[in-house]
Formats: structure tokens, C-alpha cells, sequence
């Protein structure tokens, strides 16, 4: 949908709407706060989580056997305890709850742990999420309230995987895009308009308690200034925003604006079959060339943190802040000169023949990548660099990911294995490939001992220095507008999957009371 207004027309309506002091009232009308309306900028392509449906957790509609806390700790959910590894780390074990219903009335039992995660391993039905478990043999039912998960070598990081919904045994015969969505969650589906709006209903009978917020009501608007303005005219109880369109909202009354920590890194991928993104030069100059500090401040209004490498500030103890790539223009300039890429008339590179130049896509209606990507693309020409750009829909970009830059989301704040084995250990979707990187993502992946562990990532984080794979921008805070009608909000850092259905202000949502 096109922006009804330009950004700073918009800006100005809602800091005139802020100063009345009278916000629109709750967007169903109702005084005893029993439903919420929310607006978010994606709408899920299914609602299996075979096939990618809440794959960080909090979905909302499904439990999984554990669940991540807002202090970034694993608790368990459907299991008793937490998951427990084998000796030599080849298998976990986990108790499970016998007090739980799925929202068809079935009983929930190892039987529907085992034929969910069958299903997932199986190539036969095409699940998308298969790939994430990539190091996942086997599962088997072990007695009456236990199953055991086999690995094909030790992963640390594997119970964090752990937070997938599960789904009842019965339903898992049929192809997975028609699977029913019953889950075990605090909600159920009610209706699903797609293209439109998604409205979920309370589990009466949910093992944590009936959610006091009975209806919720998921609307998807995918360009940023329309939601914001629906947000202004009462159409909505909560939004997603970017920086600076959230803060117009600051002062209006009883609104909140919510800023949050996370692990969403933004970046610019560089695909290796590329002349231009392929050559190490280039993607080591374009590092240097970046001023994130600048990004941060001047595009993001301060609501992030420079990032160079790709473990978040998030992990604070994951991070090595000596393997830093720092902004210098002129060892940018150097690094190009010696790879051969030398000044034409008009001010571009090329070497052989071959100009400097690349294509760099971005999402269409999203503010802040929009606004990173044109801002790249300035950084880039002061060295001599031409990046193209171009707005695109996610099913016009997803084709071309080997081929063009994309200006990339995506990172968790749980572990460091989960935010940067599968973006770049040998096999990711760009095509890049180190040794010495490949090297320390396996260690950190398959050592379980704390401290090495952490040793493991900060030797990636140096070897991807020498050699990067992406041009990492910036870890973007999450901001967010909120009707300050109910109690039970909790702050919690984000992975990059946030919203409405996840995480965000809302990933409690079955805890929240009216005021």
C-alpha cells in the first residue's frame, strides 16, 4: 500500500496529535481491556511450525518443549525440566509434562514430541525448517513421559532449537500445508483473512492459565507510514514502528513508546558468484569504508549499536571487541588500489574492464532498511564503488539471492551458533566460504564447555575480520507504540523475528492483565 502522507508531513500530524492529551480510544471499543488489537508489518505465509511458523519462539497458537525467558535463559514448557546431554554430547533427554491438552481436547504425550520432529527429518514432506536441525538423527520415545533426541556429533547449542511447536501425532499424515494449526499454546486460531488480519482466541483450558486477554487481533500492514498513521487514528492497540516514526508518538497521551534491545544485525550480503561482491578486496574495503557509528546516530536516531562482525553486543560474552573492522576510508581506498580497482574519469572503479558496480536489494516499505541501503550506497561512491538499488518484494528478492546484494536482517540474542553458523559457515545462501571461519563455527558449535566456547567465537570473529563475508551495519533497536491500558509488560532483547505473533512487547502477552 502506498504512504498516505511523506514521513515529516506524517511526523508533524502525530507530534500535533500528541499534544491533545485525548488518545483515540481502545481500537474494539471495549472498557474491560479482554481484547487487544495489534499491527504488524508481516504476515506469516503458514502457521506450521514444520514450515517456519514461529521458529524463535512465543507463537503464540504452539508450546515447544522449552521456552527463552526476557534474561535470555532457557526455561522449560512442555517439559518438566531442561533438556539433558548425554555424556559425550551425542544425545538429549528430555521429561515431559503430563498435564497438558492440545486445543482439539487430545492429550499431549512423547508420542506427538516424536512424530513432530519424524516429521521434520523426513525429506518426504518438505518441511523448510529441516535445515535448522541440520545435525538432528533421530528422536525416540523412551517411556511414557520421556523421548531422547540423537545428534550426529555434539551441538550446544541444540536445546535452544527446542523451542519449535508441536503439533498433535494424529494430524502429521497429512501434507504438511494442510496440517490443521492445533498446538498446545495460551491461543487458538479463530480466523484468518488472508492479506488482511488474523484473529486468535483465548485456550481456556492452557496449562499456564486462561490469557485475561481473551481476543486478539493480528492486522498486517506492510508499509511503514500507513500503520503509523493507523496507529494515530485509533485503529490500533499496539504497532511495530521504525526509530523515528515511533518517537512521534512520545508524549501523546496514554500511549507508550517501547524501545528494545536485540540481536538483529543488518547487513549487506555479497554473494561470491559476483565479479564485484565476490572479491575479497571489495567486501574488505567496503568494511572500512563504513562509518557505523555515523549510521547509528544520524539514521537510526541512536536506537542500535555498531556492529562489525556478526555477534551481537547482545552476547556480550561471546564478543570479541579487538576483532573490530574499523572505519577508515583511506586503508579502504588502499585496499582497492592494491587489488587492482583503480579510479576511472567518472569516478567508479573497475579493474579488467569491469566496473565496480553491484545491485542492492531491500524490501519495499521498510524504513529502515530503505533508509540503510541508501545511505550504503553514499558510503560506497566516496570510495569509488557504484551500488544500484532496488526496492523489491520478498518474492521478487529470495530468487536472486546468489546473485545480488540484499540488505540482510537476522540474529538471536540466545546463542551465537544460532545467529552465525548457518549466515556464514560453508554452504550459506551467499556462497562465501573461509576456512578459518568454517574451523571456529565448528568448534563453538560442537564444544559444550562454557568458556571454550567463547574462545571458539572470538576465533571466528578474528577470522572473519581478516576475511569478511557481509558488511555488518549495525544491531537495530526495536521500537514500538503501545496503548498503556494493561499491566504485565516486560522488556526483553529481540531476535530479528519480532512482531505481533513473537516477541516484542506482546511475547507475554498471556500474562498481561487490564489496568
Amino acid at each position: 500500500m502506498r504512504s498516505l502522507l511523506p514521513p515529516f508531513a506524517l511526523a508533524a500530524l502525530l507530534v500535533a496529535a500528541g499534544c491533545t492529551g485525548s488518545p483515540p480510544p481502545n481500537a474494539e471499543g471495549n472498557a474491560d481491556g479482554s481484547s487487544i488489537v495489534l499491527a504488524d508489518a508481516e504476515e506469516p505465509r503458514t502457521l506450521n511450525p514444520l514450515l517456519g511458523y514461529g521458529r524463535d519462539g512465543f507463537s503464540k497458537i504452539y508450546d515447544g518443549l522449552v521456552e527463552h525467558r526476557a534474561d535470555r535463559s532457557l526455561q522449560p514448557r512442555l517439559a518438566t525440566e531442561l533438556p539433558e546431554p548425554a555424556p559425550d554430547g551425542l544425545s538429549w533427554t528430555v521429561r515431559l509434562r503430563d498435564d497438558v491438552k492440545f486445543t482439539d481436547g487430545s492429550a499431549f504425550g512423547p508420542e506427538d514430541v516424536v512424530a513432530t520432529y519424524r516429521a521434520l527429518l523426513d525429506p518426504a514432506k518438505g518441511a523448510t525448517e529441516r535445515a535448522a536441525f541440520a545435525g538432528l538423527t533421530g528422536v525416540e520415545q523412551l517411556d511414557t513421559r520421556t523421548v531422547r533426541f540423537t545428534l550426529d556429533k555434539p551441538w550446544a547449542a541444540f536445546p535452544h532449537l527446542l523451542v519449535l511447536g508441536v503439533l498433535p501425532s494424529e494430524v502429521l499424515g497429512a501434507p504438511l500445508a494442510e496440517v490443521p494449526p492445533i498446538g498446545t499454546g495460551p491461543y487458538k486460531l479463530q480466523d484468518w483473512r488472508k492479506g488482511e488480519r488474523m484473529v486468535l482466541e483465548a485456550n481456556p483450558a492452557h496449562f499456564g492459565g486462561e490469557p485475561k486477554i481473551r481476543k486478539l487481533t493480528v492486522v498486517f500492514v506492510p508499509d511503514d507510514n500507513t500503520r503509523a498513521q493507523r496507529m494515530q487514528a485509533g485503529d490500533f492497540d499496539g504497532a511495530v514502528l521504525p526509530p523515528r516514526l515511533a518517537q512521534s508518538f512520545a508524549g501523546a497521551g496514554g500511549m507508550r513508546v517501547i524501545t528494545h534491545r536485540s540481536a538483529d544485525l543488518r547487513a549487506v550480503t555479497m554473494p561470491a558468484s559476483g565479479q564485484v561482491t565476490g572479491d575479497p578486496a571489495i567486501r574488505l574495503a567496503l568494511n572500512h569504508a563504513l562509518d557505523r557509528a555515523g549510521l547509528v546516530e544520524n539514521l537510526l536516531g541512536g536506537k542500535g549499536s555498531p556492529a562489525g562482525t556478526p555477534i551481537p553486543d547482545a552476547m556480550p560474552e561471546f564478543v570479541d571487541p579487538e576483532a573490530s573492522l574499523r572505519h577508515d576510508e583511506a586503508h579502504a581506498e588502499h585496499v582497492l588500489e592494491q587489488a587492482g580497482w583503480a579510479r576511472g574519469a567518472d569516478g567508479t572503479r573497475s579493474r579488467d574492464g569491469v566496473p565496480a558496480r553491484f545491485t542492492l536489494m531491500y524490501p519495499t516499505g521498510d524504513v529502515v532498511r530503505t533508509d540503510l541501503a541508501t545511505a550504503f550506497v553514499a558510503e560506497a561512491k566516496a570510495v569509488g564503488i557504484d551500488v544500484q538499488l532496488a526496492g523489491l518484494s520478498w518474492e521478487a528478492i529470495e530468487p536472486r539471492l546468489g546473485q545480488d546484494a540484499l540488505l540482510h536482517g537476522g540474529g538471536t540474542p540466545v546463542d551465537p551458533d544460532l545467529s552465525a553458523y548457518r549466515a556464514l559457515h560453508s554452504g550459506n545462501p551467499w556462497g562465501y566460504s573461509d576456512a578459518a571461519v568454517d574451523a571456529a563455527l565448528d568448534a563453538g558449535r560442537t564444544l559444550l564447555d562454557p568458556a571454550q566456547r567463547a574462545a571458539a567465537y572470538k576465533q571466528f570473529q578474528r577470522a572473519y575480520a581478516a576475511n569478511p563475508g557481509m558488511v555488518v551495519l549495525a544491531a537495530v533497536q526495536h521500537t514500538y507504540v503501545v496503548r498503556d491500558n494493561w499491566n504485565g509488560y516486560q522488556e526483553v532483547v529481540d531476535p530479528h523475528g519480532h512482531g505481533a505473533l513473537s516477541w516484542g512487547p506482546w511475547w507475554n502477552l498471556e500474562k498481561w492483565t487490564p489496568k
